[in-house]
């Protein structure tokens, strides 16, 4: 219908009329629909009597697309004409530069509410906690929390369901249970979305049991399941490995198969050594009419690969990017993991090359998975120059990335490139695991002790860049300080003594 509603605006000035503003509004709205955004804009500012309903069609289309930078553009235009956004649209905007992490934005956007003396609905408060959420900033979703209440506004479900979701990321789990005895005391109904983030945050801190629990605990609530749920709980499944839970949980459950569920169990069927299922759920979900998406393509290209149908996968991978500009970081990484995994380095490095050059998106997850197929493969120099290309180009290596190298380089006996690696992990303040710092103490004090990259160690002991759980199973760790002791006298200053953990190391390092 769109093309009509197109077709008979563009008869109206052949046959002398002049469209009003409702009829360009109307025309704006589809122009936004299909993808036109440049046009829809165009039309906006070629109306000479705009309305509130124009700026309002505009806004509303570009917050559900994403396209900060035209919001910006719209609501400049919109103040200018001398209309001002309604509650609900300050929400709707306030909802979209959260989402994409723009806080400044959003913090412009509530002194203009201030000033129009626009009160801020529990709506609005919920959306700015969330959005410092997103950013894992909990100091502050925290802090408005204390602020909404102080100011006469409860919290409802869904602000206490970002908070709980927030501390239970950040594994605060005493504050998350604090939150949420808040919202029972408060007489709050959990809702299902409530129940489905819950599945999802227990599902990815490894307390399965629990998650099911929740799920078995809906029926009681009289509580619907839907597709989310479903998604949850096919990812609980995955994450645990119990495959064979899914058919007796899903039992009886009806579930409107839409886009996020196929997503969902093309996942799942990689994970639980279906590949084959995958590639004809993706073939079953073109036949219904769906448009796969970013994780519909990940979920081929790996149900391919897991087949062993390499050669189709590329060929895949090269028609999706060729049709698909908006084809994102996860995608590419997804095709140059399975390579790599399915033995074909080479052509992964290249597919992976071939990205940058294209200038395609790649995040730190992409790279870390090209540096790994590069150590794979013995190309070490190449590793180490890829990994110094992706912070030029502002792709800050993360606690993967050194765990990746420094394993690698570490099996090598490579203490050079090792202690090139620990002064960035140094200057960046990169926490390592527990695994990875292991195989490191062992490798130095094994054929390095007298190296330099023990004082590094020191300072990131100082620094509490070596987690305490190795301290703990070393029993190097002392109650009464919760800091760890010195593992390191006898080789450098230190002003604490630790005999014990000194004869370890002298006797060969950790583990022996």
């Amino acid at each position: 219908m769109y093309g009509m509603v197109l077709e008979a605006f563009d008869e109206m000035g052949r046959f002398g009329f002049t469209p009003n503003t409702f009829a360009r509004n109307i025309v704006m709205d589809v122009l936004f629909k299909i993808g036109r955004v440049d046009l829809g804009i165009k039309v906006l500012k070629e109306t000479q009597l705009p309305n509130f309903l124009s700026f309002n069609i505009a806004l509303c289309n570009l917050c559900k697309l994403n396209d900060v930078s035209n919001v910006k553009d719209v609501i400049g235009m919109m103040v200018r004409k001398g209309f001002y956004p309604n509650v609900r649209m300050f929400e709707i905007l306030l909802n979209c530069f959260c989402k994409m992490g723009r806080i400044a934005e959003a913090y412009q956007l509530l002194g203009l509410m201030i000033t129009l003396g626009t009160s801020l609905s529990v709506n609005a408060w919920t959306v700015l906690i969330d959005g410092f959420r997103r950013l894992r900033r909990l100091d502050m979703a925290s802090y408005l929390w204390e602020k909404m209440v102080q100011n006469g506004c409860s919290p409802n479900v869904v602000t206490y369901t970002s908070l709980i979701k927030g501390f239970m990321e950040a594994k605060m789990f005493s504050i998350a249970f604090s939150f949420l005895d808040m919202l029972e005391s408060e007489g709050h109904a959990p809702d299902l979305v409530f129940h489905n983030v819950l599945i999802d945050c227990l599902s990815k801190m490894g307390s399965y049991d629990d998650a099911l629990d929740v799920y078995d605990g809906l029926l009681e609530l009289k509580l619907v399941p839907d597709s989310y749920t479903f998604c949850s709980l096919l990812s609980t499944v995955c994450l645990s490995g119990r495959f064979s839970l899914l058919p007796k949980l899903v039992c009886g459950l009806e579930v409107e198969a839409d886009l996020v569920v196929y997503n969902a169990l093309l996942s799942y069927f990689c994970k639980a050594g279906f590949p084959n299922q995958a590639v004809k759920l993706y073939n079953t979900m073109l036949d219904k009419g769906f448009r796969p998406d970013n994780y519909s393509f990940v979920g081929l290209l790996r149900g391919l690969c897991g087949a062993r149908k390499i050669d189709e996968a590329i060929n895949v991978y090269q028609g999706i990017v060729m049709n698909n500009p908006a084809v994102n970081a996860h995608v590419h990484t997804a095709i140059v993991d399975r390579l790599i995994e399915a033995g074909r380095c080479h052509k992964a490095i290249q597919l992976f090359r071939r990205a940058i050059v294209e200038k395609y998106p790649l995040d730190v997850v992409s790279y870390t998975v090209a540096i790994r197929g590069l150590l794979k493969g013995g190309r070490t120099e190449e590793a180490y120059i890829l990994y110094s290309q992706m912070k030029h180009i502002a792709v800050p290596p993360n606690a993967h990335t050194y765990r990746v190298m420094l394993l690698s380089f570490c099996k090598e006996r490579n203490i050079k490139m090792v202690k090139r690696l620990l002064q960035d992990v140094i200057d960046a303040r990169i926490e390592l695991d527990y695994h990875t710092s292991i195989r490191l103490i062992k490798f130095i004090f094994k054929f390095h002790s007298s190296s330099s990259a023990v004082n590094q160690l020191v300072e990131m002991c100082n620094l509490g860049l070596i987690p305490d759980e190795m301290w703990r199973k070393l029993g190097l760790l002392s109650d009464e300080t919760m800091t760890p002791v010195s593992l390191f006298d006898g080789f450098v200053p230190c002003e604490r003594r630790a005999g014990n953990a000194n004869h370890l190391l002298l006797n060969g390092g950790v583990g022996r």
